[in-house]
């Protein structure tokens, strides 16, 4: 009898940060082939439980396994895209749209190795998958918020990983930039990919979404169909910004680990 692994499972975890508890018994398991969004108010502790499944900051107890491998043993970061939350237009990354997407390269060719054909193949498809295609030679910094956005998923989408980890990607961006994000997600599960975001709210990405996981003061509050909007959320109208510290673009996430 075939078994399959879940691409991430996460056991009864635990996460404090000087001494207050921030994650609670959480137990999340995330199949092949699904799209989990992770929703929950700010502080809810919903960023904390994606970084946890990163190994990007410590259990206090619990487990995460990837790919049915522990995650201090876990070395095949190459299968892993990770798309941290908002970068800062003003960061100064002195490299081209194309530069900062080929940098999700190097954790499947190594930091020595020359692009090949190949390479260059991936990262002008994860390009235009995210509609940058004729910005492709402009520098980074020229972009909008949503934009270089779209170029932090077109490096992780370069990488040709098999699960995808998003720290909310649509925060404060223009729905241009978040019907761009909707189309490459459908693009990558149809490719065989599995999915794992953060959000405050869905908007464009909710038919995508499979299952949705609520996160409130640090436990699993709903698990299942994505909840309905309420209140102001619910308004067409509205726009939710707010900040998010900056994240270096063009390092990939095998590099992040020890």
């Amino acid at each position: 009898m075939f078994v399959t692994v879940p691409v991430v499972r996460v056991r009864s975890a635990h996460v404090a940060y000087e001494g207050r508890a921030v994650l609670q018994g959480v137990d999340l398991p995330v199949d092949a082939g699904e799209v989990v969004a992770i929703l929950g108010a700010n502080g809810s502790g919903k960023s904390t439980l994606v970084r946890a499944v990163l190994g990007l900051v410590p259990l206090a107890a619990g487990s995460v396994e990837l790919f049915g491998e522990p995650l201090r043993r876990f070395r095949q970061w190459q299968r892993i895209g990770y798309v941290p939350q908002r970068l800062g237009a003003g960061s100064g990354v002195p490299a081209t749209v194309a530069e900062v997407v080929a940098a999700g390269r190097l954790a499947r060719r190594g930091p020595f190795r020359p692009p090949r054909a190949a390479d260059r193949a991936a990262v002008a498809a994860a390009i235009a998958a995210v509609g940058l295609a004729d910005r492709a030679g402009d520098p980074v910094t020229t972009l909008s918020g949503g934009q270089q956005q779209r170029a932090l998923i077109a490096r992780a989408l370069a990488g040709q990983p098999d699960l995808l980890v998003l720290d909310e990607p649509t925060a404060g961006v223009d729905a241009a930039s978040q019907d761009a994000f909707a189309d490459a997600l459908r693009g990558f599960v149809a490719g065989g990919g599995t999915v794992l975001l953060v959000a405050h709210e869905l908007g464009p990405l909710r038919p995508v979404i499979t299952r949705a996981i609520v996160v409130h003061h640090g436990g699993i509050a709903h698990d299942g169909a994505c909840p309905e909007p309420a209140g102001f959320h619910a308004d067409p109208g509205h726009d939710h910004v707010h900040p998010h510290a900056a994240e270096p673009l063009g390092t990939p996430l095998g590099m992040w680990q020890s």
